[in-house]
């Protein structure tokens, strides 16, 4: 084993100033010959393995995370109970054919249509709509948002389906993926009806802001495909045409903006000044580049047993991920022995994809993602405090912030 494939789970830290304490990791000091700051943040941010230390300061003051992300963990269990049954609802509707390659998608049914007590995903996405709703309306808000939290769902869940086509990806939450069981007309199919259904849901919500939150979701759907052609269009590029600077646009608008999205939903249905809620979208978006960034550094570094995917899946892709961009465009040696690498197609006979990762990792790829999640993740908690002055309200948002950058898989 080499040391590409140390400390698979993934935590980052901004550094704190005297007014702002972050437990999320610890301090590191910026290693020499890291790549550029692409987002112009420049950040010296960093991460390790630690566990969360301490109270978490928004808006000078102080906000209790609960050690070991038990609130965030008890947030999303309490939405996935939820939204579950709307989910469930909202699939019944569909026809027969379809209904069937959505439930095994979901992971509620095998492919035969016999009952399965599947994964059907964390949730995080519907947590943030009904979190951010009781944030600035309290509980009557959060149960007001359940048919928007489950419109955020499918739409997220449309997205897997098309991405996993795509991408040609073989594995998603430790089974086949849909395309490879029931064919790639059925799983592109069965996507566009998970969004029919989310607008649907939205339409058919008597909440008055139930129009509004449709018209953000539909934009929000085009942000996300414009997100995913340029993702595609990178992909067949030489490794020194892709910048870092449209690397992060791209996964603020194929990760950020539905995260922003469920949280603007949130605050919509709170009733919540249009200011507030543009900070909450701003929140998500900040928190969802956040995600992204830990999310590709598992993408190549993660534990299989964990992340349900192949090792390595992402560097066999010849994915252009934050990592990989950010290792490519170091002007390192190992930046050119990777963009060598990445130049030809993957063989499994002449390449160990182990070797790939710690190329990517000398070039400096993997402390640059963790560290600009940090930066990230500081900016996130800047929007929070716009959003949502009160430090106690806050503190779910802050619980499943803090979570996405503080997992394995």
């Amino acid at each position: 084993m080499t040391e590409a494939r140390r400390g698979a789970t993934a935590t980052c830290r901004p550094t704190g100033t005297a007014e702002r304490q972050w437990p999320i990791g610890a301090q590191r000091d910026e290693e020499p010959g890291a790549p550029p700051d692409g987002d112009g943040s420049g950040s010296d941010g960093g991460c390790s393995g630690a566990e969360p230390q301490g109270p978490v300061a928004v808006g000078g003051r102080e906000a209790v995370v609960v050690e070991g992300g038990h609130e965030a963990e008890a947030l999303l269990r309490e939405s996935r109970a939820s939204v579950d049954p709307e989910l469930r609802s909202a699939i019944a509707s569909l026809p027969p054919s379809m209904r069937r390659v959505a439930s095994y998608h979901f992971g509620w049914q095998h492919a035969d249509g016999t009952p399965a007590a599947g994964n059907a995903g964390k949730a995080i996405r519907p947590a943030l709509v009904l979190t951010a709703a009781a944030a600035l309306g309290g509980p009557a808000a959060r149960a007001s948002a359940g048919r928007a939290a489950a419109a955020v769902e499918l739409v997220h869940n449309f997205t897997l389906l098309h991405d996993d086509v795509m991408d040609r990806d073989t594995t998603r939450r430790h089974r086949p993926t849909a395309w490879t069981v029931f064919g790639v007309p059925d799983a592109i199919l069965v996507g566009d009806a998970l969004q029919a259904l989310a607008l649907r849901l939205l339409a058919a919500d008597p909440h008055p802001a139930s129009a509004a939150a449709g018209a953000r979701l539909a934009d929000c759907v085009m942000e996300l495909c414009e997100g995913q052609h340029t993702d595609t269009e990178m992909e067949g590029r030489a490794p020194g045409e892709v910048t870092l600077d449209e690397t992060l646009l791209m996964a603020e608008a194929k990760t950020g903006a539905l995260l922003g999205c469920a949280c603007a939903l949130g605050g919509l249905y709170a009733g919540a000044a249009a200011e507030h809620v543009d900070a909450l979208d701003a929140f998500g978006r900040e928190a969802g580049l956040a995600f992204q960034l830990i999310d590709d550094v598992i993408g190549i570094w993660g534990d299989p047993r964990h992340t349900g995917k192949p090792a390595g899946a992402d560097l066999a892709a010849r994915k252009k991920s934050l990592p990989v961009v950010a290792a490519l465009t170091s002007g390192t040696p190992a930046a050119a022995e990777l963009a060598a690498l990445y130049a030809a197609p993957y063989d499994e006979d002449k390449e160990d994809l182990e070797y790939t990762a710690l190329v990517v990792e000398r070039a400096g790829g993997r402390d640059w993602a963790q560290a600009r999640a940090a930066d990230r993740m500081a900016r996130a908690m800047q929007e929070l405090a716009r959003a949502v002055p009160d430090p106690e309200a806050a503190g779910g948002l802050l619980a499943l912030a803090e979570f996405v950058t503080r997992r394995s898989s």
